[in-house]
C-alpha cells in the first residue's frame, strides 16, 4: 500500500524514456498503458521519428527534450514530471523493446511490501542473443555498487525499476548518461533506502537488428568517473544524509563473541568476485609508500567498502620489501631520469632516501594500479577454479 492507504498501482506511473527507437517505443508505451493507467514517454531528442505523432492516437503523455540530454537527464524529468503531477512511484523500462511490460505488477507488488525501496527487474541473461559484453559489464557493476553500498545489488545496470518518486527527488544526483542509475542506487542505499530485486526476462534482438546507445568507450569512461567518485565518498567518515531509517548492519561483534567474529571474517564477501577485488586492493595499497601504515590502511579502506579483510590484509605480503618497493623507486627514477639506478648502495638508498621516497611515490603510481589489477584478476581466477573444484566434488559425492 502507499502511505495513504491506497494501492501502489493507483498512485503509480510508468516512464520510457527514449532516443531513436522509433520502431519499438510505440509498442512498449502501449504495453505499458495495457498494465498502468499512467503512461509517460520523454522523448531525449530523437531524429528518427516524431514520438508525439505515433502516439496521438493514445492518452500516453509524451515530453520532449529539444536535444539529446541522455538517459539520465530524461529519467530525471520523468521524475519531476510525475511527482508535480502527485505521482508517488514511477516504473521506468527502456524503450528497445527488451523488458515485457506484462511483468510491471512484479515490481509493484514488491513496492507493495517495502514502498521505500527502489526494485530493480533483475534480468535473465541466459536467453538467446544476450551478448558477453553485457553479461560482464552487469557483473562489473555489481561489484562496484556492492562496494559503494555493501549490499549484493543484483544487476544494477538494468533499465527496468520502480521508484518511490518523493525519495529519490532528494537525493543529490550528478549523473547525466548511463552512469545515472549505477549513481542513485548507491546514493539511495546511503539514504537508507532498500535495494529489492525481482526476477523478469529480457529479450536481445538479433545481432545487427538492437539498436543501443551504449558507446562503450565514452559511457565506461563516465561511468569508472561515477564510481571513482562514488567510491572516494564511501572511504570519507563523514555523516551520509538519511531519508528512511535502515536495518541493522548484520554481523558478529568482537567483544561479545570474538571466536564467531574471526570465523565471520574468513567467510564475510567471500565470493570470486569479492575475494578478487579484496586481492585487488590490498595489493594497490601495499604497493603505495605508506611506510608503517599499509596494515592500518587496508583495514580501513575494506571495513568501509564491506570486502574481505582477510584476503586483503594477507595479500598485502606480496609487496613486502624490496622487491616491489625497489621496483617503484626504478619506475619513479625513469619517470624522473629517464634512466634505470644501475647500482644500488647505501649511499644512494639512504643518505638519498628523500629522493627514493619521491621515487617511490612516482613509481607506485604506476606500478600500483597494474599491480593491483593482476592481482585482483589473478585472485579472481584461483577462487573460481576452487569453487567450481568444491562443487564437482560436492556434485560427485552425492
Amino acid at each position: 500500500m502507499a502511505a495513504d492507504g491506497r494501492p501502489v498501482r493507483e498512485r503509480a506511473w510508468c516512464a520510457v524514456p527514449v532516443y531513436n527507437n522509433g520502431t519499438t517505443v510505440a509498442a512498449v508505451a502501449k504495453g505499458c498503458r495495457a498494465v498502468l493507467p499512467r503512461v509517460l514517454v520523454v522523448d531525449d531528442g530523437s531524429t528518427d521519428v516524431d514520438v508525439a505523432a505515433l502516439l496521438a492516437d493514445t492518452d500516453i503523455a509524451v515530453v520532449r527534450h529539444p536535444r539529446n540530454r541522455g538517459k539520465g537527464c530524461a529519467l530525471r524529468t520523468a521524475l519531476a514530471w510525475v511527482r508535480e503531477r502527485g505521482g508517488a512511484f514511477m516504473v521506468t523500462l527502456d524503450a528497445d523493446g527488451q523488458h515485457d511490460p506484462a511483468e510491471i505488477p512484479k515490481l509493484l507488488a514488491a513496492l507493495e511490501e517495502d514502498p521505500e525501496a527502489i526494485v530493480i527487474g533483475a534480468r535473465n541473461m541466459r536467453g538467446p542473443n544476450v551478448p558477453r559484453s553485457s553479461r560482464f559489464g552487469m557483473r562489473f557493476s555489481d561489484t562496484w555498487v556492492r562496494m559503494e553500498t555493501g549490499l549484493p545489488v543484483r544487476d544494477s545496470q538494468s533499465g527496468f525499476r520502480a521508484y518511490p518518486v518523493a525519495l529519490v527527488s532528494e537525493l543529490k544526483l550528478r549523473g547525466r548518461h548511463f552512469d545515472f542509475e549505477a549513481e542513485v542506487l548507491a546514493r539511495a542505499a546511503w539514504a537508507g533506502l532498500a535495494i529489492r530485486s525481482v526476477d523478469v526476462g529480457v529479450t536481445y534482438a538479433p545481432p545487427g537488428r538492437r539498436v543501443s546507445h551504449f558507446r562503450p568507450w565514452r559511457d565506461n569512461l563516465r561511468l569508472t568517473a561515477m564510481h571513482a567518485r562514488l567510491v572516494g565518498r564511501r572511504l570519507v567518515p563523514w555523516p551520509m544524509r538519511r531519508l528512511a531509517p535502515s536495518p541493522p548492519e548484520p554481523g558478529v561483534r568482537l567483544l561479545r563473541h570474538p571466536l564467531r567474529f574471526f570465523g565471520s571474517l574468513l567467510r564475510e564477501h567471500a565470493t570470486p568476485a569479492g575475494l578478487g577485488v579484496a586481492g585487488g586492493v590490498g595489493v594497490f595499497l601495499a604497493t603505495l609508500p605508506l611506510i608503517g601504515l599499509h596494515s592500518v590502511t587496508i583495514l580501513y579502506v575494506t571495513t568501509r567498502l564491506r570486502l574481505n579483510r582477510v584476503m586483503a590484509l594477507s595479500i598485502q605480503n606480496l609487496c613486502a620489501p624490496p622487491i616491489v618497493p625497489v621496483l617503484c623507486v626504478q619506475i619513479g627514477h625513469v619517470m624522473r631520469h629517464g634512466q634505470p639506478i644501475r647500482t644500488l648502495s647505501v649511499e644512494i638508498l639512504v643518505h638519498q632516501l628523500h629522493e627514493r621516497i619521491w621515487e617511490w611515490f612516482l613509481g607506485a603510481l604506476v606500478a600500483a594500479p597494474v599491480l593491483g589489477i593482476v592481482a585482483g584478476l589473478a585472485t579472481y581466477g584461483i577462487a573460481l577454479a576452487v569453487r567450481g573444484s568444491a562443487a564437482r566434488r560436492a556434485e560427485a559425492a552425492t
